[in-house]
């Protein structure tokens, strides 16, 4: 892995620990590239779900005491 000179030592001079920074940076990657395909693979249902609210209301509506 490489890094950015003025970036590796920026995060020394603020005593960063670069190991867990990195490994919180690609967990965030990770989950957002997740999330990404999740919407992408559930596009369709999405829509219909959406679709059909806006034609039918919510299920159970009048049931809602709020």
């Amino acid at each position: 892995m490489t890094l950015p000179v003025q970036l590796l030592e920026e995060a020394k001079s603020l005593d960063l620990n670069i190991s867990q920074a990195c490994e919180q940076g690609l967990k965030s990657a990770i989950a957002s590239i997740h999330a990404q395909q999740w919407l992408a693979d559930n596009r369709a249902s999405l829509e219909a779900s959406r679709q059909y609210v806006e034609e039918n209301g919510l299920p159970l509506a009048g049931y809602r005491n709020f």
